[in-house]
């Protein structure tokens, strides 16, 4: 048989993703439409693993392949050929018996056989001399919990501190929202074909695929918009110089409304953020004993002590964008504040922290608005549990948005935006983030973009990315453990300004 030969394996992940269905429905219009056999894309997939694998690991001594029953364990059973062609050692431990497989996985499992390969029953007690571990057990059809021999092998290859890798997503990952289906493989990289799942990028799945690799395949470019989707990973934004005539009247006036009893530095954090991502103007308005020392550090951010909502509305009048939300609690005092906010119909909102409570307890909806929930926040917005929203953070953020309008970030592990059109993922940021201050820093940093001009999605999507990123620097630099929301701050300001 002739067999596929990829000269290149695409350095960058492309931007669309996609749920299991539409995956399935690609690989349909391939076969079907495009003329090319369910095997030899089958045999593309595993020659792709093959030379990422030959490119990325060089040090391999031995590989163990562990094959389930469907088209996972076709791709599993093709890549122990090629490898046993390549004189390395290879042993395939069949967590299903041969004898269930069929069709395009029958074909691969026989074609390996045919050269001298066998296989291996799993059992849990088996010690591995291999160096690395290849997942081909589950592929992408998980939508119920593991059981039986499938979790007790994904907990063997867990627990054997190998180099592991898996084909097309981690077994027990659910490919369309991330969750683990209870077990599922942490693997050091994930080889992806076709079309990127939606799913491993956000949820559990930060920790289960490690490094993503993808290949088309060579399929023509013709196939993709047969099957659209609107779900994207988020892009690098693109900042220009500013023009030399420019003054801060040009950039807008951002207006923090925060700050209670024992909660100061939340709306300090967000101002200095507005303000270090380029907003011309920013305001505090906070608890009166506050506004005396709250811009101390930053003396730029200008600070006034608010008692009522009369006081309020005149700092209102002057704002292009409000705040509302770090650390506000929910106070007398908050609540007149965030009443007299909720009022405005003509400003641009940003709301977080304990305005999003309170929105949970008085529902509005507005479509000049910014929401920006952690999962508790979502839960409560959403009147039900943290796991519910951790169960589809797909699901969840879109029924946000559809009950209280605007665009809504999900904040999390892969974080996510939407505007009740489409769906953005972000593949920035890092556990170093979970610290208090980091979404009184985001808040304030979409806030500032909104007040230079950018659209309410363009702004959020870039902030999301941007926070995120600026994390992963300050990580580079010092470590994640121990990371500051105000370590964010340089960072920020290099990325807002083009090289």
């Amino acid at each position: 048989m002739k067999f596929w030969n990829p000269e290149i394996i695409m350095p960058k992940l492309p931007e669309n993703l996609y749920r299991v269905e539409q995956v399935r429905e690609l690989d349909r219009i391939a076969i079907q439409e495009f003329g090319i056999p369910g095997y030899e894309l089958m045999n593309r997939a595993a020659m792709a693993s093959f030379r990422i694998i030959r490119m990325n690991w060089r040090e391999i001594d031995g590989v163990a392949i562990f094959c389930g029953s469907g088209n996972n364990a076709g791709d599993g059973y093709v890549l122990a050929r090629l490898m046993m062609e390549a004189r390395m050692g290879v042993v395939v431990h069949a967590v299903a018996p041969p004898s269930q497989l069929k069709g395009d996985a029958l074909d691969a499992f026989q074609d390996y056989q045919a050269i001298g390969g066998k296989t291996i029953d799993f059992h849990p007690s088996i010690e591995y001399s291999a160096n690395t571990l290849i997942d081909a057990i589950l592929g992408t059809g998980v939508n119920r919990e593991v059981t039986g021999r499938f979790a007790e092998a994904i907990e063997t290859i867990n627990q054997a501190g190998k180099t592991v890798i898996s084909l097309d997503i981690p077994s027990g990952l659910n490919a369309d929202t991330g969750v683990k289906m209870g077990e599922a493989v942490c693997a050091n990289a994930t080889i992806t074909f076709i079309g990127l799942k939606q799913g491993i990028f956000t949820g559990d799945a930060p920790d289960c695929c490690g490094e993503i690799y993808f290949s088309s395949l060579d399929v023509p470019e013709d196939l993709y918009p047969k099957v659209p989707t609107t779900t994207t990973l988020m892009k690098d934004p693109d900042f220009q110089h500013r023009k030399r005539c420019a003054h801060k009247g040009k950039f807008g006036h951002v207006l923090v409304v925060g700050g209670s009893h024992g909660f100061s530095g939340a709306a300090r954090l967000s101002g200095e953020a507005a303000a270090r991502i380029g907003a011309g103007l920013v305001s505090i308005a906070t608890q009166p004993e506050h506004a005396g020392y709250m811009n101390v550090m930053v003396p730029e951010l200008m600070c006034h002590g608010v008692d009522n909502q009369q006081q309020l509305q005149a700092l209102i009048q002057k704002a292009t964008v409000i705040v509302i939300g770090p650390g506000l609690g929910q106070s007398k005092w908050a609540k007149e504040l965030w009443q007299q906010v909720m009022a405005t119909e003509d400003k641009l909102l940003v709301v977080d922290a304990d305005a999003l409570n309170l929105l949970a307890k008085n529902v509005q909806y507005k479509s000049n608005w910014i929401l920006t929930p952690h999962p508790g926040e979502a839960a409560r917005l959403l009147g039900c549990t943290t796991s519910d929203i951790h169960c589809d953070r797909f699901a969840a953020v879109s029924a946000i948005q559809k009950k209280f309008g605007g665009c809504c970030v999900l904040k999390g592990a892969g974080s996510l935006i939407t505007d009740g059109k489409s769906i953005l993922v972000s593949t920035t940021g890092n556990p170093g983030m979970a610290s208090g201050g980091m979404g009184d820093v985001l808040t304030g940093v979409i806030a500032g973009l909104l007040a230079q001009g950018m659209g309410h999605y363009q702004a959020t999507a870039s902030s999301v990315y941007l926070h995120g990123k600026a994390a992963d620097q300050a990580a580079e630099e010092f470590g994640e453990r121990g990371m500051l929301a105000s370590d964010l701050m340089v960072y920020l300001r290099q990325l807002v300004n083009p090289k």
